[in-house]
């Protein structure tokens, strides 16, 4: 066959869609040509649909499995102009609501005046039996969206894929082009998420100067922002922030530092000064750091203090009615938190925490105090609210968060509306960052009480701040750090190896009949193997099968042969393979299966959920739930997380990944009754004391490792801890000097 690589033009209909991947847009599609030919054209083309019309520029290149196709590196796309196309586009389910017994019925009735019947007169619908009032509306507006959408997507095309037009289009609706244009950098910001790299491409090619003051500012505001999102930073030493973005933009030293002066100038930026030390951060940041400082000062002194023969009444009869004596730890802790505003729980596991959070729901409760507990996320909710018999709430919940029409974050408590409750009782206080911080603080009522619970050698929270360790190291909050371990928890393996662990000490490997179990696999590539066996035949031998819904493998890093990506791959063709009766949709090449395990890796802070005929919005990162049902025609699935049942559009999947393995940073505040942990080499920074120790204490009944045995001794020997730039501490002990 000859084949004419001249540059040509291919017109016609979209007659098929063979093949498209979700991530980066490539398709493979068979277009009928003007001439009445068929040909099979592949190339990156935004959300194709049968029945609209495309031209595409490129050439004609042959395959050696697939033979001639025509090459596109470029298009247009416009709707159809004839029946025929019409009611293929339609039927194509492009537009919501409308399937191909609805597109046939519009289409006979309106023919070649459809499109401005959806656009412009959706009362009409409702002459069509089955189009209810409601239903026209939804139709209407999903091809209006989908019209706006084409003209995004025209524009976008050649920087940025799919998902993130769509995440745009989302946030920035119809006139996103031209608020791009006015400043492409809005791209990188909120829920819009674009790489500034993406962002910047846009802004040169529509001719923004190098050394803008708009460019800049972007940069500055990125960098700031990485680093608050990736090493938890809330702020960045003057000197590293200018070598940063002077790389980042490939602007001098010099230039980028009177860009910083001028800011500062304008409060977009705060300057924070520690004795020689100059820390840069953003003026929301400073606001909120400031703010959490002042107000923990407040509350020490505002709180009401019981008198002393008061409390160890108190104690003595919460004693005798729980049939417990308290340890002298525990007893100062109880103390503590009857005694002043804020108060500090550290310790690790079986060292009583819970112990001593049932002695103050009693207490208060007698007292006739309000008392609420909370955690940061629902499974950590959930846990506390197993472990003490009392309603536990999420931090977010506690404080009524709602979406705004903004689509922006808003918590309806606050020093307007503040909480009930007279005292906040938190677990797992070490997931807290900066921003959820200043919003409980913002609610707390004049005089209430706050106790902290968690442990601090764990890792801290994911996002920006290092708010319990700040708190500890100030030496301005009173602590109780509990370190006697009770005779229950000692019978634990698992407990006893935790704090061998985070003392730096050879842990117990070489039991087994307890709780602990070290399976060597010295050769890496076995480890995802090793995994599959346990969990799919050697654990439900000895243990029953119901032991497979239990295990959690978290492992330190999404690589390597011991990592997320490969583990999850394994997993899934193991445990839950494909079937004729499982549907599946592949999308950011995850390929997501009815009875897969998925996780949910970013706050969707409006997506709505039912449970028990109860509404509510809301899944956050790091929750895990089990895919339902997958409806392919509609294109969502359902997913239940515990007891809430989630609709999930599959526009939003990259929302979700496969949880059959997860990073022990996901994992933090939540507990499962058997982990497995691979011990696998990957990076030092990854191989740390406080994530061993981290990915240890997720356990309930029973710990796994798997792997390379000088792996765990590796990790306990690197009690290395990432710095994370805050001035919280600093600023908690001015606030507290001004007492002295």
């Amino acid at each position: 066959m000859n084949i004419d690589r001249a540059v040509k033009v291919l017109s016609g209909k979209i007659e098929n869609i063979v093949f498209r991947n979700d991530e980066n847009d490539y398709s493979v599609l068979e277009v009928l040509g003007d001439d009445g030919g068929l040909v099979t054209a592949v190339g990156i083309i935004a959300s194709p649909a049968e029945g609209e019309i495309v031209k595409l520029t490129g050439s004609m290149t042959y395959h050696r499995e697939f033979g001639a196709q025509f090459a596109f590196t470029s298009y247009e796309k416009s709707l159809p102009k004839e029946i025929d196309g019409i009611i293929q586009y339609l039927s194509s389910r492009t537009v919501k609501g409308v399937g191909p017994v609805t597109a046939l019925k519009i289409a006979n009735k309106y023919g070649l005046d459809t499109f401005d019947v959806l656009e412009n007169h959706p009362e009409w619908l409702t002459d069509i039996p089955g189009i209810t009032a409601k239903k026209a509306r939804a139709i209407s507006e999903s091809f209006r969206g989908q019209s706006e959408l084409r003209n995004v997507m025209i524009f976008f095309k050649d920087f940025i894929g799919t998902g993130e037009i769509n995440r745009v289009y989302k946030q920035l609706g119809a006139s996103a082009v031209g608020i791009v244009r006015d400043n492409p950098y809005v791209l990188c910001e909120g829920e819009m998420g674009i790489p500034f790299d993406k962002a910047d491409a846009i802004a040169a090619s529509l001719g923004y100067p190098k050394d803008g003051e708009q460019r800049i500012r972007a940069g500055i505001e990125y960098i700031l922002e990485y680093n608050a999102g990736a090493n938890g930073h809330t702020c960045l030493p003057r000197g590293k922030l200018v070598c940063a973005v002077s790389n980042l933009l490939d602007l001098g030293e010099d230039t980028v530092s009177r860009a910083i002066e001028l800011f500062l100038t304008t409060d977009e930026l705060e300057l924070y000064r520690e004795g020689e030390s100059e820390y840069i951060m953003t003026a929301d940041v400073g606001y909120k750091e400031a703010f959490v400082a002042k107000r923990l000062y407040q509350m020490s002194r505002e709180a009401v203090t019981m008198p002393r023969d008061d409390i160890m009444s108190l104690m003595r009869k919460v004693e005798v009615g729980m049939n417990v004596t308290y340890a002298s730890l525990q007893r100062e802790a109880i103390y503590r938190s009857l005694e002043g505003g804020v108060t500090i729980i550290t310790g690790g596991p079986g060292t009583g925490k819970t112990t001593i959070v049932k002695a103050l729901i009693s207490i208060f409760h007698d007292t006739g105090i309000d008392t609420v507990l909370a955690a940061p996320t629902g499974r950590a909710a959930k846990r506390l609210s197993e472990t003490t018999g009392e309603e536990a709430k999420t931090i977010h919940r506690l404080l009524e968060m709602e979406r705004t029409e903004a689509n922006t974050t808003r918590f309806n408590r606050n020093a307007r509306f503040p909480l009930d409750e007279e005292v906040v009782i938190v677990d797992e206080a070490s997931m807290i960052d900066l921003t959820l911080m200043h919003a409980l603080l913002y609610a707390m009522p004049r005089g209430a009480r706050l106790v902290l619970i968690g442990d601090f050698d764990q890792l801290p929270s994911v996002g920006a701040g290092n708010i319990l360790a700040d708190l500890i190291s100030s030496g301005t909050i009173p602590t109780v750090r509990l370190t006697e371990v009770f005779r229950q928890s000692e019978e634990s393996l698992i407990i006893t190896n935790a704090h061998l662990i985070n003392q730096g000490k050879p842990p117990v490997l070489g039991s087994v009949d307890r709780d602990f179990f070290f399976v060597r696999r010295e050769d890496e590539r076995t480890i995802a193997d090793t995994v599959a066996s346990l969990i799919t035949e050697r654990l439900p031998k000895a243990y029953g099968k119901s032991i497979r819904d239990e295990i959690q493998i978290i492992t330190p890093s999404r690589r390597g042969y011991g990592g997320v990506d490969v583990l999850n791959r394994e997993l899934q063709a193991r445990i839950n393979p494909p079937a004729k009766l499982k549907k599946e949709h592949t999308a950011h090449s995850t390929v997501f299966r009815e009875g897969d395990r998925v996780m949910q890796v970013v706050n969707d802070y409006e997506i709505e959920w039912e449970k028990c005929g109860i509404e509510g919005i809301g899944i956050f990162n790091g929750d895990i739930g089990t895919i339902e049902m997958i409806n392919t025609a509609d294109k969502f699935m359902q997913i239940r997380f515990d007891d809430r049942l989630v609709k999930y559009e599959f526009e939003k999947l990259d929302e979700l990944e496969l949880a059959y393995a997860i990073t022990v940073h996901k994992s933090q505040g939540s507990e499962y009754p058997v982990v497995i942990i691979p011990m696998y080499y990957c990076p030092p920074m990854l191989q740390t004391r406080n994530l061993f120790y981290t990915a240890v204490t997720r356990a309930k009944r029973m710990v796994i490792l798997v792997g390379r045995s000088d792996i765990p001794y590796k990790m306990i020997s690197n009690n290395r801890e990432v710095e994370r730039y805050t001035t919280l501490k600093s600023r908690l002990r001015a606030e507290f000097d001004k007492d002295r």
